[in-house]
């Protein structure tokens, strides 16, 4: 199965507080988000935002040049349906992160909460770390989440890489300079707990 038939028939058969992943506020996120930028016209690319609410939040916080990207369709018209009127302020791209190409310099500002860590392949590493430092703009900032060292080793029946902030700051290189990072205990819709590591990033 390919990535985006695996991802569509997540988002098809499960409801959306029935995933592990899912939190109703990324309030980490949010607050790294509001402290990198000043402006709500600042250029913000949600990755693999799926059904995440940090569009909404995003929205309701005054943000206006917001894009989400998901490989699965799905996801995104779930998500549009729930914002309604609202998904027009929205840019939406249905996309493999790794195939794409974005514009240049078009971000100021990259956020992914769990997507990274599905790249188990160098190869996809490769392309994704070539994608953020083409489409953000010199200065620009990165917040990527992943599975911390004490994370699951498996998600959605996909293998995972954890990592901690040595490494997950390696895979990106020198370029990319570490401002700060963190881990955070999430609580699943099912009693569970899984270890986040976020990783705050300025691209020289």
């Amino acid at each position: 199965m390919d990535t985006k038939t695996h991802w569509d028939k997540v988002y098809t058969t499960k409801a959306p507080d029935a995933v592990s992943w899912y939190r109703a506020h990324l309030e980490t996120s949010l607050a790294l988000i509001e402290r990198a930028v000043d402006s709500c016209s600042a250029s913000i690319i949600d990755v693999g935002g799926g059904e995440s609410t940090l569009v909404d939040d995003l929205l309701l916080r005054g943000y206006n040049n917001i894009t989400v990207l998901d490989v699965s369709q799905s996801a995104i018209g779930l998500t549009k349906r729930r914002l309604g009127a609202a998904a027009e302020q929205v840019r939406w791209l249905v996309a493999d992160i790794t195939k794409i190409e974005l514009e240049p310099g078009a971000y100021d500002l990259w956020h992914d909460r769990a997507v990274f860590h599905f790249l188990t392949d160098r190869e996809q590493r490769t392309a994704y770390v070539r994608q953020v430092a083409r489409s953000v703009e010199p200065g620009g900032h990165i917040i990527v989440s992943t599975f911390g060292p004490e994370g699951p080793t498996k998600c959605s029946g996909l293998e995972v890489t954890r990592y901690d902030a040595e490494s997950l700051h390696r895979e990106f290189g020198a370029r990319f300079r570490l401002i700060e990072s963190s881990k955070e205990v999430h609580h699943t819709p099912f009693g569970t707990t899984q270890q986040f590591l976020y990783c705050y990033c300025r691209i020289d």
